[in-house]
């Protein structure tokens, strides 16, 4: 992919982008990184190819491929009832639930019936410790106030769902009885070597490390300039576009029976084939088109950054656009936006 008759510096300048970091991929391998701009507003830290930004909700992305692999292991099942294998926390049963159960597949492609209550999953507040699992989905933290459950039946709408995937990781602790930052560096970061992608991060470490600060669409710091994410599994990862590109690059390897984390090509299949009669949701990702023009997204927007992974997995080629910039309009209509129709035209 090459980007093409678009002046980056210039765009960043129009929408108030602080920094920027681009990974393509062609022909199945990275093929090029573009850095540009700084860490944080009136400083001279530039970005390069280890900056970590905020991933927001690409973070399903990796999860997907997470639970992919624990499937692919035996200790997961996409079509059982999750509460088969929760142990600390279970779906509460109801009405909706008595026909169909939540599922991981479901879970995964946002159709589990769950919605997520208004005003939930914001950003840590500054001085609070990671609230748990239990007690997000319990309902009784301030960042969920009130109980998980299913309020349709499983499988009949799509709602987009943080909720969701608190329940996947819940569902990922219980089976592996391991905190589920440890089971991603086991499974994952580890054997891709994504040395730059961190799920359990502090403050103090994001100061003295090559962390990117969130600005606001003014090109302002954000108030604690690292908003934080308590819900791993759903927008807590923090990475570089070359970390990201690799987990791109795992897709694309597995479906050719060639992956490094021991993905069959089967359920490589599975992640990218459209889920339960919705054309653009799979698991763990959205969907485009079909055959070989077949295209997946992830997009991430946070406090202070917006993000994009975009590939064309039979076509073995792709980008991911990361941003510290929150520009208050859909990543499509901002600076992602031009830079996408630039590599698509």
């Amino acid at each position: 992919m090459q980007i093409k008759n678009i002046n980056i510096g210039e765009r960043m300048e129009h929408y108030n982008v602080n920094g920027m970091s681009i990974a393509l991929i062609e022909n199945g391998q990275i093929s090029g990184t573009v850095n540009y701009g700084i860490l944080e507003a009136k400083s001279n830290r530039k970005v390069n190819g280890n900056s970590v930004f905020s991933a927001c909700s690409i973070s399903k992305f990796l999860t997907g491929i997470l639970a992919i692999k624990l499937v692919e292991e035996g200790l997961l099942n996409f079509d059982e009832n999750v509460n088969e294998r929760l142990v600390t926390w279970k779906v509460p049963e109801d009405i909706f639930t008595s026909h169909k159960k939540v599922t991981l597949r479901n879970l995964l492609c946002h159709q589990s019936g769950i919605k997520d209550p208004e005003g939930s999953f914001s950003e840590l507040s500054p001085g609070d410790i990671n609230p748990s699992m239990v007690e997000l989905l319990e309902g009784i933290t301030p960042y969920c106030k009130v109980p998980i459950k299913v309020q349709c039946e499983p499988e009949r709408e799509f709602h987009y769902s943080d909720a969701g995937f608190c329940v996947i990781q819940q569902l990922i602790e219980d089976v592996t009885k391991k905190p589920f930052c440890q089971v991603v560096n086991e499974f994952i970061f580890n054997p891709l070597e994504m040395g730059n992608s961190h799920l359990n991060t502090t403050m103090i470490e994001m100061n003295e490390r090559n962390f990117c600060c969130g600005h606001n669409k003014n090109g302002e710091l954000v108030d604690g300039k690292y908003p934080i994410y308590p819900y791993p599994a759903a927008s807590g990862l923090w990475s570089t576009s070359l970390d990201l590109a690799a987990l791109v690059l795992e897709v694309m390897n597995a479906l050719k029976g060639k992956s490094k984390l021991g993905i069959s090509e089967g359920l490589a299949k599975e992640m990218i084939t459209p889920q339960r009669g919705k054309s653009w949701t799979g698991l763990g990702v959205f969907l485009k088109g079909s055959e070989k023009e077949l295209e997946i997204t992830s997009l991430g927007w946070g406090v202070g950054f917006q993000c994009m992974m975009m590939a064309y997995p039979h076509l073995e080629k792709g980008a991911v656009m990361m941003t510290n910039a929150e520009l208050g309009v859909h990543q499509l209509d901002g600076i992602i936006g031009e830079i996408y129709k630039s590599l698509i035209s």
